[in-house]
């Protein structure tokens, strides 16, 4: 007689079931004292109340790293992160982010002891205390972000967020079918082995050419130590792009506030 519990020899024993884990307890975000979350993200330009109502009830709202979907939550605006649809919403209005072009001949710094054309004086009259984020050589015409943000300034100079810097380079030419492939591979510096994420011929005459180079290092001069070292020195050099923002038709020496999609989107890209 078998007893309880018992199997018969050859009789297919059910496997244990597996344990699920505990889902970790939802933590609560509400603020007593604090302010209506959709008035929150209307005050922050997300769009209309009622639209952002919507937004909460879909789901698309964290708050702290929390879904939010319950239109009575209040929260803190001066402590509490809030995302939509994965994009950081900035309710810090007293942050400024500002996309400079900044010319050749202009040191990047806010005062230069020798005298020469610098960042700083383009910003005279501005209140805020802003700084660069990186730096471009005087000889490099392009896109130079300036902010008070010193979080994000910060994750976005780190290499370990890879924030990729777009360049234009006029080199001498003409470029070997293989330099995009050695440039990809790595070449070796005196300060060590470096790579480009991407690189493209855009355009080539004799005796020149102009190329995108695409990498995240942060280097003093490397682009133009690395094409120099493979033996097409730099003609010109410019950036227009740095992460996902570009300075598209802004002129040299001119500069404009980031609008709200590139604030998120520079957000991101620091994976804050």
């Amino acid at each position: 007689m078998l007893g309880i519990g018992t199997t018969r020899d050859g009789q297919p024993v059910a496997p244990p079931r597996e344990r699920q884990p505990k889902k970790a307890a939802q933590r609560d975000v509400h603020v007593d004292e604090g302010t209506r979350l959709q008035k929150v993200l209307a005050q922050a330009g997300v769009g209309s109340r009622r639209h952002c109502e919507n937004l909460i009830a879909e789901g698309r709202v964290e708050v702290d790293g929390q879904i939010v979907s319950e239109l009575g939550t209040r929260v803190d605006p001066e402590t509490s992160v809030i995302h939509v649809d994965g994009a950081r919403i900035q309710l810090d209005d007293t942050l400024v982010y500002i996309a400079f072009n900044k010319p050749t001949g202009v040191v990047s710094t806010m005062e230069d002891d020798m005298g020469r054309p610098s960042v700083g004086e383009y910003l005279e009259g501005r209140t805020e205390r802003l700084f660069h984020v990186g730096r471009l050589d005087q000889d490099t015409e392009g896109l130079l972000l300036l902010t008070n943000d010193g979080d994000l300034a910060n994750r976005l100079q780190h290499p370990r967020y890879g924030v990729e810097k777009v360049y234009l380079a006029t080199i001498q030419g003409p470029v070997p079918r293989d330099l995009g492939k050695r440039l990809r591979e790595g070449i070796e510096l005196e300060d060590g082995p470096v790579k480009v994420d991407s690189f493209k011929v855009v355009d080539s005459q004799p005796g020149m050419a102009l190329v995108e180079v695409v990498i995240h290092e942060g280097r003093n001069h490397i682009v133009r130590r690395m094409l120099e070292a493979v033996g097409h020195p730099v003609i010109a050099l410019a950036r227009p792009q740095v992460g996902p923002v570009k300075v598209g038709d802004l002129r040299p020496g001119k500069m404009r506030p980031l609008n709200k999609r590139e604030v998120a989107a520079l957000y991101k890209t620091a994976g804050l």
